[in-house]
C-alpha cells in the first residue's frame, strides 16, 4: 500500500501548502532547460524540416531527462534509507499537482468580482489566461476563470496523479515536463509550428485518457453536489469534440453542462480576435458564484480520483502486486 499512501499524502500536501514561492519549483528548472535547448537548436537549424526533426529533442531531453533525474535521486535516497525516498517522492509528486494554486487563482478573481473591483479582477485573470483581459466585463471574466479551472483539472491534477500511479514521481515529473513543453513551445504559430509540433502532439497524447477520466469524475461530482449531471453528460456528448484541443473540451463541457452555463465564444489574443466553439447552453447568466461552483467541482472530482487510485492500489497490494520505481 506504499504507493497509495504516497499519492494520498502528496495530494493532501498540495492541498495544504500548494507551491510556496520560497521553495524552488522543478518547473522553473524545466523552463530554463527548454529555453536553453531552444536557443541551441535555433543557432544550428533554420529550415522547416530541420526544425521539425530537431523538435523531437525537446521530449527526449527534457521529459526523458526529468524522468531519469527524478529516478536517480529517489534511487540514491533509497540507498540511504527507504523512508527518505518515500518522503522525497511525496514532495516531488506534490510539486506536479496544483489543486491549491488553481483554487486560489480562481478565488482571487471571485473576490474582486464580489466587491465590483473589475480592474483588479482583470489583472488577476490576466495572470492565469493568455487572452487579453483589459476590456472584459464581469460575465466574460467569469467565463475565462471557469474555463481555466475546468481545463486545468486535467493538466494540473488528474494527469499528474494518473502518471504518478503508473510510474511514481519519475513519470509524474516527466508528464509535468511534457506539459511545460506544450505551454512554452507547443503553439501553432509561425515561430513554433515546426519546432514545437512534437511537444504539442505528445501533450495531446499524454492527456487523452486523463481528460476523458476527468469528465467521468466531473459527472460524479455533479451528482454529489446536486448539479445537472444529465445535462453535463449531454453537453460532453454534443460539444466536447468542438473544442480546438482534443482534450480540453471534455472537462470544459462537463462543467458547463453541470452548472447550466455556456462557455466558449470570442477571445482576443494580442489584439487579434478569435472564436472558440460554444460549450453548453446558457440556462444561467454567468456570474461570480459560478467560479466557486467550478472550484468545488474541481476539488470533489480530484478528491474522488485520489480515493479511487488509492483503493485500486490497495486491492492490488492484497494480491502482492506493488511497484516503486526507485526500488
Amino acid at each position: 500500500m506504499t504507493l497509495a499512501i504516497i499519492l494520498l499524502s502528496a495530494y493532501i500536501l498540495d492541498r495544504i501548502i500548494g507551491d510556496p514561492r520560497w521553495i524552488p519549483h522543478p518547473v522553473i528548472g524545466m523552463g530554463r532547460a527548454i529555453s536553453a535547448l531552444e536557443k541551441s537548436i535555433r543557432s544550428r537549424v533554420a529550415s522547416d524540416k530541420g526544425l521539425l526533426f530537431a523538435g523531437l529533442l525537446f521530449p527526449i531531453i527534457i521529459a526523458g531527462g526529468s524522468f531519469l533525474i527524478t529516478w536517480a535521486v529517489l534511487k540514491l535516497l533509497a540507498l540511504v534509507h527507504p523512508y527518505l525516498a518515500i518522503a522525497a517522492e511525496i514532495v516531488l509528486i506534490a510539486t506536479t499537482i496544483a489543486a491549491k494554486g488553481l483554487k486560489e487563482a480562481g478565488i482571487e478573481v471571485y473576490k474582486h468580482l464580489r466587491v465590483r473591483n473589475l480592474p483588479e479582477a482583470r489583472k488577476s485573470l490576466g495572470m492565469i489566461v493568455g487572452r487579453d483581459t483589459a476590456h472584459l466585463d464581469e460575465p466574460e471574466m467569469v467565463r475565462g476563470t471557469v474555463e481555466t479551472i475546468a481545463e486545468n483539472i486535467v493538466d494540473a491534477i488528474i494527469s499528474p496523479l494518473f502518471y504518478a500511479m503508473i510510474g511514481g514521481a519519475p513519470l509524474a515529473m516527466a508528464y509535468r515536463a511534457i506539459n511545460t513543453l506544450d505551454s512554452m513551445v507547443g503553439y501553432k504559430n509561425e515561430k513554433y509550428f515546426y519546432l514545437g509540433k512534437a511537444s504539442a502532439r505528445l501533450d495531446d497524447a499524454a492527456n487523452y485518457l486523463p481528460a476523458r477520466i476527468s469528465a467521468l469524475l466531473l459527472f460524479a461530482s455533479a451528482r454529489i453536489l446536486g448539479l445537472h449531471v444529465e445535462n453535463s453528460i449531454r453537453t460532453v456528448k454534443e460539444d466536447a469534440s468542438k473544442h480546438p484541443s482534443p482534450n480540453g473540451g471534455y472537462p470544459e463541457s462537463a462543467v458547463a453542462g453541470a452548472i447550466g452555463i455556456r462557455l466558449g465564444g470570442y477571445n482576443v489574443y494580442h489584439g487579434v480576435e478569435s472564436f472558440r466553439a460554444y460549450m453548453g447552453k446558457p440556462y444561467h447568466t454567468l456570474e461570480a458564484a459560478h467560479i466557486k461552483t467550478s472550484i468545488t467541482m474541481m476539488l470533489v472530482a480530484s478528491g474522488l480520483f485520489v480515493l479511487i487510485l488509492c483503493a485500486a492500489l490497495s486491492v492490488l497490494s492484497i494480491f502482492g502486486i506493488e511497484w516503486m520505481w526507485w526500488t
